[in-house]
């Protein structure tokens, strides 16, 4: 498999430099110095988030630290939720209890922390607490002053910690082991309304790419092999969100990845890269390395229509490491709408793969 220069490879929590040959030694042969080389690089991309979390925790009072550093047990990992409640379904501190200089500083956490892509990442967290505040404006309870933001374990180069961020719609769980990053999952993302238009003339649409991604993939499949990925049951949401940590269905279903040519393999890739880009750049160009060596064993399915336009319709990708979902449901708030939900969990890194489910 041919990679991007320079790219950083994740297997586990050990990095493999993809351009090794442009830097001395030689990993394969036992020569220490590429080692080295990719293991720097890793933790200098996770040194900016730990000095970025250093910053922001300097700006708190004991109190507030107390809120914001607590440990990382499985009760506060998993303590997540998709819908508006606040401090009874998740840990951290709250958004709106931040001066502006604090949230500033919170902010530069995530945005050193996740990915650069346009809809994606940072971007796409920041739009997320945009439909928030859009919410708010028609409906009590939503605002992205509903956030938190939790460290699990002491943020540092060396050891194990998460940083744990989410309110209505977004659930981020980035975990980071011995100066890398150890898993990007689960993210969940969903947003009411799909689309809306600020007052200042401002559009945003922020999981079109990921719409648009899982629509590309399933109207490339022909007539027979719709037949084929056809799944049997019916969602009204995923089926691995909020307190379903480990539930993974113990057959795959729906359609071989490997059966697919090679124009709808890089479909399904491409579907990927939206979720796999809420990490930094090089994190998740390392995964999506990764499950394109897994696309042989990966199943696409779906149920409903593929419209993706009417409450029920369900695309899944499920190989042996990545587990996407995305499904439309009637709107909440805008009744006549539907909006997104969506999932993206790892096999075997939920979470770091730190605990057991």
């Amino acid at each position: 498999m041919a990679f991007a220069a320079g790219t950083a490879l994740l297997f586990g929590a050990v990095y493999v430099n993809a351009n090794a040959a442009t830097v001395p030694g030689d990993a394969a042969t036992g020569d220490a110095t590429a080692t080295v080389t990719a293991t720097t690089a890793a933790s200098s991309g996770v040194s900016d988030v730990v000095d970025a979390a250093d910053a922001f925790l300097d700006t708190l009072d004991s109190d507030q630290q107390a809120d914001a550093l607590l440990d990382f047990t499985e009760a506060n990992a998993t303590a997540w939720s998709n819908l508006p409640c606040g401090a009874t379904c998740r840990v951290g501190i709250e958004f709106s209890s931040l001066s502006d200089t604090q949230l500033t500083a919170a902010k530069a956490v995530i945005e050193a922390a996740t990915g650069t892509g346009s809809d994606t990442g940072y971007d796409q967290i920041s739009q997320i607490l945009k439909a928030d505040d859009y919410l708010g404006e028609t409906a009590s309870g939503y605002g992205s002053g509903n956030y938190y933001l939790a460290f699990l374990g002491t943020p540092s180069t060396s050891g194990t910690w998460q940083l744990h961020f989410g309110g209505h719609h977004l659930a981020l769980n980035l975990t980071y082991k011995d100066g890398a990053v150890e898993g990007t999952t689960p993210y969940f993302v969903g947003v009411e309304p799909t689309t809306w238009t600020d007052d200042d003339g401002t559009s945003y649409a922020p999981l079109s790419g990921m719409y648009d991604g899982m629509k590309a993939m399933v109207d490339s499949l022909t007539t027979d092999e719709l037949t084929e990925a056809k799944l049997s049951e019916s969602f009204s949401d995923v089926l691995l969100g909020p307190d379903d940590d480990g539930g993974f269905p113990s057959t795959k279903e729906g359609i071989s990845v490997g059966e697919l040519t090679d124009d709808q393999q890089e479909l399904v890739l491409a579907a990927m890269k939206p979720w796999v880009d809420v990490a930094d750049d090089d994190t998740a160009a390392s995964v999506l390395s990764t499950y394109e060596s897994e696309l042989d064993d990966t199943y696409i399915a779906y149920s409903g229509s593929t419209d993706l336009s009417a409450q029920g319709d369900y695309v899944r990708i499920d190989g042996p490491g990545v587990w996407i979902e995305f499904v439309c449901q009637d709107g909440v708030v805008y009744s006549s709408q539907i909006h997104y939900h969506t999932v993206y969990r790892d096999h075997s890194t939920d979470y770091g793969g730190e605990f057991s489910f």
